[in-house]
């Protein structure tokens, strides 16, 4: 339909032409009221806002002397955090003369690095502000193998060796 055929027709029925894709050759349009218009796509950018995921930063805080038990359920919660997409974020608070041991904070953060190395990735380093040695990791999304290598590994050893 040409232009003028297009602005005829739309006078006809009281409507308005809108342009959907401008770049597309030949453009194309729509004969619909512009505040509907307006509102269709007010409605779209809500719904596109409900579903995008909002990455909270959740932060674990942690002694430089504290219990295997108490670690080990830090690391759950951690591990807990990340699968579901959020930041986290491991703070070791040093109190009174803690602050001389440094490397036993270190230590901690070391340890819960190597813990979440499979879902994590080390996104701020760990620095010492104040008597808080601070760190962030970010989940990390699991690439899933290609589908013809794990065929290959599920072929008898024997099988293998004849390709």
């Amino acid at each position: 339909m040409t232009k003028d055929e297009a602005l005829r027709k739309a006078r006809e029925l009281g409507v308005d032409i809108v342009e959907i894709v401008p770049k597309a050759v030949p453009p194309v349009a729509k004969l619909i009221e512009f505040s509907k218009f307006k509102y269709q796509q007010q409605q779209k950018e809500q719904d596109e806002k409900k579903k995008a995921k909002i990455s909270e930063i959740k932060e674990l805080r942690m002694t430089p002397v504290m219990a295997q038990g108490d670690f080990d359920v830090r690391m759950k919660k951690a591990r807990k955090y990340l699968e579901d997409g959020d930041k986290v974020r491991l703070v070791v608070k040093f109190q009174g003369r803690q602050i001389a041991r440094k490397d036993l904070g270190e230590r901690i953060i070391r340890r819960a690095v190597e813990q979440l190395a499979d879902c994590s990735q080390m996104e701020i380093q760990p620095k010492l502000m104040g008597k808080l040695l601070m760190m962030q990791l970010t989940p990390v999304k699991k690439k899933k193998a290609p589908q013809a290598q794990t065929q290959q590994d599920s072929l008898p050893a024997s099988k293998q060796t004849e390709e």
